[in-house]
């Protein structure tokens, strides 16, 4: 009777993490770790496509930028100085957006909701923190830059928040 309650409790070890503050069920991987690792090291949070063909069609209207500037709050993806205007493009699933792929996955949905809502929150923050500084900021989701059509009109929106912030005298 014994040997078998270790037996459950070694079974159960590898099932359940046992955290300080809470017990979490971990889920199931049919990765080696080295493997998960791998995949997860792919993931970035700058230079993704999403930003690249939006920073690729506000260049080929004209328009020159700055990228990922350390020194504002939540690294923003395009900075455009003079006019104080801020472009965030943002993954649906990591920023919580409503469309289809900002959906909460099924296993370890506890987890994933917590971080979502941490990463929203931390977004609020930074947003008002540089509006508070005087920024306009623009928040571009991933799931608006799929086709080249979304592209092009989500550059014509960026590009008219510009020339609403540019003095007369620097439009051309």
């Amino acid at each position: 009777m014994f040997e078998s309650h270790d037996r459950i409790s070694l079974q159960l070890s590898k099932i359940y993490y046992t955290h300080p503050a809470q017990r979490r069920c971990l889920m199931v991987d049919t990765l080696s770790v080295a493997a998960r690792s791998h995949r997860m090291s792919l993931i970035t949070g700058r230079n993704t496509k999403p930003e690249i063909s939006l920073r690729r069609g506000l260049h080929a209207t004209g328009l020159r930028y700055r990228i990922h500037v350390g020194k504002l709050p939540g690294k923003p993806d395009i900075v455009f100085g003079p006019a104080k205007l801020i472009v965030f493009v943002n993954g649906c699933f990591w920023h919580g957006h409503t469309c289809p792929d900002g959906h909460i996955p099924k296993s370890n949905s506890e987890f994933w909701k917590e971080k979502i809502c941490k990463n929203r929150i931390r977004d609020a923050r930074n947003i008002r923190a540089l509006r508070q500084s005087g920024w306009k900021v623009v928040v571009v989701w991933e799931c608006r830059l799929r086709k080249n059509e979304d592209v092009i009109r989500e550059v014509g929106r960026v590009r008219s928040r510009i020339l609403k912030r540019q003095p007369e005298r620097d439009r051309a």
